[in-house]
């Protein structure tokens, strides 16, 4: 399966990087005494000829996602080889020049359960037009996160559910989960800012004074919900996420703090057709009490995945027969939607570039694109 190539002018380079937390212990296993993360930074690339295009999943990864994710359900392991597909990021490129100011920084955390690979194709995308782009895996969340050493931590979600008696105990699950995800979003802020950290090559490259984040799910909530809790964080997309603790799109009960407080800060809210913040209970929240810039948008046809890699890779799997003979059509549009998948990716691009180039660089180029409808992307509905 391929990822689409991204549009920008750069190139996009790619290092991984293992980040461990001293003082914290970690949360989903008792025995583990630091909380060990892995997150991959994509940057500008000066060139990228000789270097060789990263795997969207290692191959440990790729075996823990074969063997349980949130498509399991939906796709019979053996139609997919997960871990053939090739992002458009450059292993170790020299990166590109930045000037005295450096690039802006973007965090990415995937939907729950979910590895950072499957926001590979927007990654690539910010790269490619002059952003940092740092994606993070909640360890012990996603499928399978492999460490430099060859280790795979594998997901203790199904354990975690397993334990799961009632409602109550599903809120405090919903909880427990946003704060671990917090909490290493903002671990990962502040290595960031021990340049140490980073490959030589990158330090010094991280405008730290511009960040923003955005994510997709979870994620999504997570973004919202991180830049709640520290201001270093200046803009936010959520990409079709519940920001509340429920299980139901319409429940209004146990809301988080990003809901009763609101942001004072840029949020852009995309949902698949039929979420929005007249439908979507802790979307209203945010709207209704948040004093800070805020557009809603739908992506007219998209399903919950369409913002993932999934919007590209599904219809492939469908195409292409795969090795378990391909998937129905009830089943891709289940995942992905009916959205055409290359206006759907237009589409997600353009406004999630726009958003951040506008808050985070303060450029006006395309700022038409979130003050009304478009021509260029009929797909997309303002929601008033």
């Amino acid at each position: 399966m391929t990822l689409p190539a991204p549009a920008g002018p750069y190139g996009v380079g790619i290092a991984s990087l293992r980040l461990v937390d001293g003082g914290r212990r970690d949360p989903w296993v008792a025995e583990q005494a630091q909380r060990e993360l892995m997150v991959s930074v994509r940057y500008p690339a000066r060139a990228v000829g000789g270097h060789p295009r990263a795997p969207q999943m290692l191959p440990g990864e790729a075996a823990a996602f074969e063997a349980w994710s949130n498509f399991s359900a939906d796709i019979p392991k053996g139609t997919a080889d997960w871990a053939a597909t090739r992002t458009h990021a450059h292993l170790d490129a020299p990166v590109a020049p930045h000037g005295g100011r450096g690039f802006p920084v973007v965090l990415y955390s995937p939907g729950a359960a979910d590895p950072r690979s499957l926001g590979s194709m927007l990654c690539d995308e910010l790269a490619s037009r002059g952003y940092v782009v740092v994606s993070i895996d909640h360890t012990y969340e996603a499928p399978g996160v492999q460490f430099p050493d060859g280790r795979v931590a594998y997901s203790r979600m199904r354990e975690e559910a397993g334990k799961v008696r009632g409602p109550e105990q599903m809120t405090a699950l919903l909880k427990k989960l946003t704060a671990v995800r917090v909490a290493d979003t903002r671990f990962v802020l502040d290595e960031l800012g021990r340049s140490v950290v980073l490959p030589r090559m990158l330090r010094g490259v991280l405008d730290l004074r511009a960040v923003g984040m955005f994510g997709q799910s979870g994620g999504g909530f997570t973004a919202a919900q991180a830049m709640h809790d520290d201001r270093r964080i200046r803009a936010a997309v959520n990409l079709d996420g519940v920001m509340g603790y429920t299980q139901r799109d319409d429940d209004p009960s146990h809301p988080s703090t990003v809901g009763t407080d609101g942001l004072d800060r840029p949020l852009l809210l995309m949902g698949k057709e039929g979420d929005d913040h007249h439908t979507v209970a802790s979307w209203k929240a945010v709207w209704e009490n948040s004093s800070g810039w805020h557009r809603d948008l739908t992506l007219v046809g998209a399903a919950h995945a369409s913002f993932t890699d999934a919007q590209c890779l599904v219809p492939q799997l469908a195409q292409k027969g795969g090795g378990g003979g391909g998937l129905p059509r009830a089943v891709v549009e289940k995942l992905v939607g009916t959205v055409a998948p290359k206006r759907s990716v237009a589409a997600q691009r353009a406004y999630v570039t726009a958003f951040f180039d506008r808050w985070l660089r303060g450029r006006e180029e395309d700022s038409g694109l979130l003050d009304g409808p478009s021509g260029r992307f009929p797909e997309v509905r303002f929601v008033r």
